[in-house]
């Protein structure tokens, strides 16, 4: 008898999804490409789970990543002391201006950037199997991206973010589709990467290794009775080197994953270049004491107008409270006395804690940055901008006032 046709199991269709199988050690990993702007990638993600039977599940996310999607409020109970104390004020900034980004895409196409990601993490807990964050963390790979380049790329990468953050234009196919075959990183940078051996290597060759290791990682000390086939939902960027790494990579994978977790070292001439300058300008001022008192307490009220006036500038730039300009004044001049703690973050902490950042603050984040008043009606944003500001300005005051007092003595 035969089964009517309304009854018969229908196979999902993955027809156009890039998939590719990879055995390696006898785990069988179904790598699963997807567009992170594509609702069809989080119907395949879904698809698979349902029609294969899988002992674990991958993800392209670290685990800040996904803290933020499990919990997209998580930023609201941001300590900003902390964040400036422990000097993570850049790292949060540069994933604000990411999330504006991230943010313009989901207005306009309606599905949010990584929905994908998040359909793996809830089928895994959904299946009770074990989820497996592959991707190296983003801090690291932002800061090893940042010093792969020169110092003049730098200046474009900083312009290339600050421009993501106030394009009001809708985006455009042609940039839509190269973030559908590639990598949400890659494409906030497309314009750098694409032109920067050394950045593209950060941003995707890196992680391509990287994720490879943390797969063969996790399946080699996996708590589950040897598993045989899991699913890698990953961009469709690294599909091709994902799939090579897993196919000849030959060291330990605890090995490469060590290595390339490694932040970068700081590059050590900045430090010496500046070390150099003040240790040089207080030079010359003791010169000039030994010369003559006056000109001494001329050059000496030289430093601190010129390192304090700037600095002052910078945090009236950021329209920070009075109380905040005067910790930026008096921080300006003694920055060489107390190293590690910058003139911005003494002058943003008397800021957060004059102006404390309301509940409101923190709700309205992501939405105020996009637009350029935000940054300094919102009391976070105002916050963070008045510690770059400030410490622009000390770095300006120290040159400007080198500058003068040897002008004044030679």
């Amino acid at each position: 008898m035969s089964v009517p046709e309304t009854h018969l199991p229908t196979k999902p269709d993955l027809s156009g999804q890039p998939i590719e199988r990879v055995q390696r050690d006898g785990v069988e990993y179904v790598v699963l490409g997807t567009a992170h702007v594509s609702r069809a990638s989080v119907d395949a993600v879904k698809a698979l789970l349902a029609s294969e039977s899988f002992d674990a599940i991958a993800v392209e996310l670290c685990e800040s990543r996904a803290q933020g999607m499990r919990d997209p409020e998580a930023f609201k109970q941001m300590d900003l002391f902390r964040v400036i104390r422990e000097g993570k004020a850049g790292m949060v900034a540069a994933s604000l201006v990411l999330s504006t980004f991230q943010k313009r895409l989901a207005d306009q196409y309606g599905i949010q950037p990584g929905a994908e990601m998040k359909a793996a993490m809830d089928g895994a807990a959904e299946l009770n199997v074990p989820l497996w964050l592959v991707d190296r963390e983003v801090g690291t790979t932002l800061k090893r991206a940042w010093h792969s380049v020169g110092f003049w790329q730098r200046f474009g990468l900083l312009g290339g973010m600050l421009a993501s953050v106030f394009e009001r234009e809708t985006i455009d196919e042609k940039e839509i589709e190269k973030l559908k075959q590639g990598d949400m990183l890659e494409s906030a940078f497309s314009e750098f990467a694409n032109e920067s051996a050394p950045l593209y290597r950060s941003l995707i060759a890196e992680r391509d290794a990287y994720m490879a290791a943390r797969l063969r990682e996790e399946a080699g000390r996996s708590v589950t009775a040897n598993p045989c086939k899991v699913l890698v939902v990953i961009g469709a960027g690294h599909l091709k080197g994902l799939g090579e790494h897993l196919r000849i990579q030959q060291a330990d994978p605890s090995d490469t994953v060590a290595e390339l977790a490694k932040a970068p070292p700081k590059a050590k001439w900045p430090k010496w270049l500046a070390v150099g300058l003040v240790l040089l300008v207080f030079a010359a001022i003791g010169y000039a004491f030994h010369r003559n008192t006056a000109l001494g307490a001329q050059a000496l009220r030289d430093w601190v107008l010129f390192t304090g006036g700037f600095s002052a500038i910078g945090a009236l730039l950021a329209r920070a409270h009075p109380l905040s300009i005067i910790a930026a004044f008096i921080a300006g001049p003694i920055k060489p006395f107390r190293p590690g703690i910058p003139s911005g973050g003494i002058s943003a902490m008397v800021e957060a804690w004059v102006r404390r950042p309301r509940v409101a603050d923190f709700e309205n984040l992501r939405d105020d940055i996009v637009h350029w008043s935000g940054w300094w009606t919102n009391r976070v944003a105002r916050t963070l901008l008045n510690f770059f500001l400030v410490c622009l300005g000390t770095i300006v005051g120290e040159y400007t006032a080198g500058i003068h007092i040897l002008k004044n003595l030679f």
